[in-house]
Parts: structure tokens; C-alpha cells; sequence
């Protein structure tokens, strides 16, 4: 999966450009994990809108890794963008005193979508855009909470796989630490993005490739050396997961 990252680069700066030219909006709110996804975002946003327009938000849980606050003042200190820190703790933990005992996958998306009620109100605060970060391979697996860390109005990076943010974020200049630490959502303690999904990116990114873009049958897919369990689960994740990639549904009277 080569990526020329100088034309991707260009394209998606230009792709920034233009979307905020046709909505007349001038300033771009990042929700800034200390990731290498949300990290990728903010330098393509600060080239693309100038670094006084682009505005990072730091939105850490009681639980969440100092690191990863750290990673992400690293980031706001090297492209010069303005920041702001929102302790989600009270407000999630309102609600989850209310709901009662409940799992990591629940909490992890109260947290999720209480992120992108902090970043929209912001936006509606500053008249600003939410610039999203998630990226192809979370996308097709439905690896993502629905009207949580999905919700944007425009992604740059969503059509390019983990692997493929990993080559432009090298290119681009973000930090090596920052491209080589385990990705993680940072949902709860030692919770990790492959340790969930239950295999590599690297590993899932190269069916990805094979199976969506060069749209290779499971018999020649078997024949390049996969297994046919692995196929089969990937496939059903990714169709059980088609309707969080569509807009909802409208019944049609008319």
C-alpha cells in the first residue's frame, strides 16, 4: 500500500481548504487524543487553515493516560495552535452514577460521545467545524462509536488506511514517539486497538487492501496466503457494521 505522501498531502490540504471556502466557516475544532490519527488532523488543519484557526481540545478522563495529555501539549506546542484542556470526568461520571453498573464497552462510548458533545458546542461557541479522525480501517470495522469519535463534518483521513496514516504522519513531521506508541483509545486502563480487535493493523490493513480496493475473491485471497476464518470475519465486521457508515434512514412518503 504505497502512499505518495507529498500528493496526499497537497490533496488533503487542499481538501480542508475548499470544504471550509463552500461553508464560509474559517475556523477548524480537533478533538486531540495524543494519537497519531488526531495528531496527523491537526497538522494538516493548522497548514491548510493557518495555525490561528485551528483549535485543539484536550478532553482527558479520570483514567485517561498522562501520556497521552502530554503527547497531544507536544503536538499543540510544535504547529503554534491555540488549545483547550475539558476534564470529561464530572460529566461522564454524572451520568454513569445514574445508569448504574455498567461495562467498559458502554462507559468507553458515554465517553466517546460526551467528546463530541464538548467539540460541537465549542464549534457552535466559536462558529468553527468539527475536523474529524477517524481513519479507513476503524471506519470499515465499525471500530468507532456511532455519533461519538464518527461524528464530523469532514474527515481527511478517513479514506486512508491505519497503516497509510502512519506514512503521512512520518512524513509530515509528527513525532516518531507519538507514530510508533500502541494505539489505543485510551478508554480504559491498558486497553489497546489491536488488543479489541483481536489482530495487527498491519495484518488487517493488507486484507483490507486486497479485499476492498483491489476487490479480490476469498479463493484468491486464500491463495495470497489468508485464512478463510479470518476472511469470514472480517467480511461480517464489516457488514455488520454498514449502518454506522450511512446516514439514517428516512421513510419515504413522497
Amino acid at each position: 500500500m504505497f502512499l505518495d505522501t507529498v500528493k496526499i498531502k497537497k490533496h488533503l490540504i487542499e481538501f480542508i481548504r475548499q470544504e471550509f471556502t463552500e461553508t464560509g466557516f474559517h475556523k477548524g475544532i480537533v478533538g486531540l487524543s495524543g494519537g497519531v490519527d488526531s495528531a496527523l488532523v491537526a497538522y494538516l488543519a493548522a497548514e491548510a487553515l493557518g495555525r490561528d484557526n485551528v483549535l485543539a481540545i484536550l478532553m482527558p478522563y479520570k483514567t485517561s493516560s498522562p501520556d497521552s495529555i502530554m503527547d497531544a501539549r507536544e503536538i499543540v506546542k510544535i504547529l503554534g495552535i491555540k488549545s483547550e484542556i475539558i476534564d470529561i470526568t464530572p460529566m461522564v461520571d454524572a451520568y454513569i452514577a445514574m445508569a448504574g453498573e455498567i461495562g467498559n464497552v458502554r462507559k468507553g462510548n458515554i465517553m466517546a460521545r460526551q467528546r463530541m458533545i464538548v467539540l460541537y458546542d465549542i464549534s457552535a461557541r466559536d462558529h468553527g467545524l468539527v475536523i474529524g479522525t477517524s481513519n479507513k480501517t476503524e471506519i470499515l470495522l465499525g471500530y468507532g462509536t456511532l455519533y461519538g469519535d464518527t461524528a464530523c463534518a469532514l474527515n481527511p483521513i478517513g479514506d486512508l488506511y491505519k497503516t497509510q496514516v502512519w506514512q503521512l504522519a512520518e512524513a509530515v513531521g509528527v513525532p516518531q514517539k507519538i507514530i510508533q506508541k500502541q494505539p489505543t483509545a485510551d478508554l480504559w486502563s491498558g486497553q489497546t486497538d489491536e488488543g479489541e480487535l483481536g489482530f495487527s493493523y498491519r495484518e488487517i490493513d493488507r486484507l483490507l487492501y486486497a479485499m476492498i480496493n483491489l476487490g479480490e475473491s476469498d479463493e484468491k485471497l486464500i491463495s495470497s496466503g489468508y485464512d478463510q476464518k479470518f476472511i469470514n470475519k472480517v467480511r461480517e465486521m464489516i457488514s455488520r457494521n454498514e449502518f454506522k457508515r450511512r446516514p439514517p434512514r428516512i421513510a419515504k412518503i413522497s
